[in-house]
């Protein structure tokens, strides 16, 4: 039989839906742009934190033991500050009863502020050579000790030794600091101390050209008379001790206020600095040392200039060099710090002393101007970005984490109890039931695939009838159909035809021409079993259900794509139907096998055109209106999934925006009364959480593992992926024996974990930027091939 519902004679008005497809179209390139730019950007960020944290780029090899045949006597056994003028090496030595402190490896949170504290309380100056990646995570602290008077020099970016790396690499630490320095503080530095440097006759054939190059550019470096090796914790006692010069002799001493546990240094520090000044020193900075050397020289009758040049030529340890020196990335003010100043004092009296408002303390700073001054902050800020952003991630992640697996662990034992509790012998939904059910089956363009559906109906071992609703295909499926009835000879069949309105239309046709008061809903393309309508109307027996689930199954599964859908019908989609079950809250009746108390359908309305996932919509509008929503896993229906990864792309696509249609429109449930809101009470925060913002932050827990294979741990990291899939393909297999599937299957689970899901994320994640956006998608019809014809596995 066959009916065709009339036209009104005029052409029908576009739906809403409709009228968006157009501008949908056109904004869908764009949307995956912003989200591949949003996961770039955030990889970005976590290479920049890395990079800070010395996990990119980070090379940990120290030097030592090379030769020094190569380096010139008078700098092995020179000053400790050690400048180069016309290629030639100049040092100096810090004059008597003179103090230079040093601080190594900062600025710190912990310890750094104390130290200043400290200085401020003594009026003592110091000089801390800082670490760049450690000036952009702490910018104020430098720049309060900039301005507390302290002067500061560069330690490298990274804290590499230079001596292993390339002249760009040289370059890109100093570079990088000075800017970290400009967006910190608003300066740059000329001076300079290497990491795991100490004093001048431990430099070597390798470190020396390194000197002789950031010389060239103005650099000035500086090492140490007197080390505290504080960094071995020795006890306070003996830190002041061997930070304690000879004599009357005058030292660069070196501390550290980062690298480590600290706390003894922090300790010995307010005791060392007043015994020292009570054996009659006084405290400077690099500066103001070299500005002493020049003013005693000129003392002396010996003149700054001819100063510099019997340093140059003899290589004498009390040569001079101006503090104007110009490294490459800074300007040059010949005012600032000049030889002419006075530095240096008991306590702090040196910082007083200036030329052109500079303090003489401070000779080595240079104002950070233009583009350094800009980038400088630009960096700062970046860097501000990436100290928010990763913890935070790592933090989100890890709850993700804990509630994915605290999924993985609710969903087995919940599976376990629904599959116990529904195949004991005695279980039953009451009596059986046994009386006729309509069977709606819409198609749209489905001559591939109409036939095969009508034959696996024609076996039914349920009595039904069968209402195909052609939605105004142009393939001539309405012809095929009454062909395929009239040869299987199926007098129950009706062929109904309308103007093409969409799948819900379809579906509410021919739900209004059913005859019985169960309605069984199929796509087009599937195929049940003998047995199918059967078990999926027995659970009607039970007055509160007005709707099931059947089970779904990928028919053409013997491709890689295919597998990869089989595996994630079986352990995503029907055990979590299982879960859900009896939680009582399922959101989803798969349009593939679904049966429906036809009252009940009526009752909320028929199938929404409101959203995209009309089965989503219909699921959760019954459980408002109190009716119980079922699974039935012996009711299985054999579909045919997507051949190609475009196709696949459209339909989870489709599914996906249209689950958050479905979930916003109901979104009122969270506030329902009594049975009918436990929906919104318990399963809407479900869907929420594990099956849009869980998968939405996936793909970071990939980027996170890749990245740590990379810069951090490889094994480790490689043995933590190894774990998380060792329990997915536990919860996998069980899934399987569960539904009896066949375990060969689970050998593409690898694979698909690398990029098959890796697809499904991205494509939520596009879903999810189409729906912040306001953009709205069409009905996308998949090619079909036809090829599920007999199910897989099927009597």
């Amino acid at each position: 039989m066959t009916t065709t519902t009339p036209s009104r004679g005029r052409r029908r008005a576009p739906t809403r839906m409709e009228r968006a497809a157009g501008k949908a179209a056109a904004l869908q390139r764009p949307r995956v742009i912003l989200a591949l730019l949003l996961l770039l950007g955030l990889t970005c960020v976590m290479l920049l934190d890395g990079y800070l944290r010395a996990e990119v780029g980070g090379d940990e090899r120290v030097r030592d033991g090379a030769s020094a045949s190569k380096v010139p006597d008078k700098v092995l056994d020179g000053g400790p500050i050690l400048t180069f003028r016309d290629g030639k090496p100049v040092t100096q030595t810090i004059p008597k009863k003179t103090i230079v402190l040093t601080f190594d490896d900062g600025p710190n949170p912990t310890y750094t502020p104390t130290v200043l504290k400290i200085l401020k309380k003594y009026d003592v100056p110091g000089t801390f050579f800082l670490v760049g990646s450690m000036v952009s995570r702490y910018p104020s602290i430098v720049k309060q000790m900039v301005a507390q008077g302290n002067e500061v020099g560069i330690h490298t970016f990274t804290h590499v030794d230079l001596s292993y790396q390339s002249d760009a690499r040289i370059k890109r630490e100093m570079e990088q600091t000075q800017l970290a320095l400009a967006g910190a503080a608003g300066i740059t530095t000329t001076l300079f101390r290497a990491p795991y440097s100490s004093e001048t006759d431990a430099i070597d054939n390798y470190s020396y050209p390194v000197y002789k190059k950031l010389g060239a550019s103005g650099y000035t470096s500086v090492f140490v008379d007197t080390d505290s090796d504080d960094w071995k914790q020795p006890g306070v006692a003996k830190i002041i001790k061997w930070a304690t010069p000879s004599g009357t002799s005058g030292s660069s001493v070196l501390f550290h206020d980062a690298g480590g546990v600290r706390s003894q240094t922090m300790k010995a520090l307010p005791t060392y600095i007043e015994k020292m000044k009570a054996k009659g020193y006084t405290f400077t900075t690099v500066s103001g040392a070299i500005a002493k050397n020049a003013a005693a020289q000129r003392a002396s009758g010996t003149g700054a200039g001819a100063g510099a040049g019997a340093g140059t030529a003899a290589g004498t340890s009390t040569g001079t060099v101006e503090a104007g020196a110009k490294p490459s990335a800074a300007p040059v003010d010949s005012a600032a710090g000049g030889a002419g100043a006075v530095g240096g004092g008991t306590g702090g009296a040196g910082r007083n002393g200036s030329r052109n408002g500079i303090s003489v303390l401070q000779g080595a700073h240079r104002e950070a101007t233009g583009m350094t001054l800009y980038e400088g902050k630009a960096l700062i800020y970046a860097v501000t970005v990436a100290e928010w952003v990763v913890p935070g991630l790592a933090a989100g992640l890890t709850v993700v984490g804990i509630a994915v697996m605290s999924r993985f662990g609710m969903m087995l034992i919940l599976a376990r109890r629904h599959y116990r509790q529904r195949n004991r012998r005695r279980f039953s939904w009451g009596p059986t039931v046994t009386r006729p059910v309509t069977v709606i089956v819409p198609a749209y363009n489905e001559k591939e695939c109409i036939a095969n559906t009508l034959e696996s109906l024609a076996k039914s071992t349920h009595p039904i009838e069968v209402i195909v609703v052609d939605d105004g295909s142009s393939d001539g499926t309405s012809e095929i159909a009454r062909e395929a009835a009239r040869s299987f000879g199926m007098t129950n069949v009706r062929v109904i035809r309308q103007e093409n309105a969409g799948k819900p239309a379809a579906l509410n046709n021919g739900v209004r021409s059913a005859s019985y008061d169960i309605v069984v809903m199929m796509d087009g393309d599937t195929v049940f079993e003998p047995d199918t309508v059967r078990h999926l109307v027995q659970p009607f027996a039970d007055p509160e259900v007005g709707a099931v689930a059947g089970n779904a199954k990928v028919g053409n599964r013997n491709t890689v794509i295919g597998a990869w859908q089989h595996i994630e019908y079986v352990m995503g989609f029907n055990l979590d139907r299982r879960m859900y079950d009896l939680l009582r809250c399922m959101p989803t009746i798969p349009g593939a096998i679904g049966a429906f108390r036809r009252e009940a359908v009526l009752q909320v309305g028929g199938m929404s055109e409101d959203t995209l996932a009309e089965d989503t919509d219909i699921t959760i509008a019954m459980h408002r209106e109190g009716w119980r929503v079922v699974y039935q896993e012996h009711a299985k229906a054999w579909t045919e999934a997507p051949a190609s990864l475009k196709q696949l792309w459209s339909q989870r696509y489709r599914w996906s925006y249209g689950t958050m249609q479905a979930l916003w429109k109901h979104r009122k449930s969270l506030t329902d009364k009594g049975p009918s809101g436990r929906f919104g009470r318990v399963g809407m925060p479900l869907v929420v959480i594990f099956q849009i913002i869980t998968p939405v932050f996936a793909p970071l827990i990939d980027v996170f593992t890749v990245y740590s294979m990379i810069f951090v741990d490889f094994w480790a990291s490689l043995a933590m992926w190894f774990a998380v899939l060792g329990i997915q393909l536990l919860c996998a297999a069980y899934a399987f024996r569960l539904d009896r599937e066949k375990y060969r299957y689970l050998l593409m689970m690898p694979l698909q974990q690398l990029a098959y899901r890796q697809m499904m994320y991205l494509v939520l994640i596009h879903s999810s930027i189409t729906a912040l956006t306001g953009g709205r998608l069409r009905w996308q019809k998949l090619k079909r091939t036809g090829e599920v014809g007999t199910p897989a596995g099927a009597s």
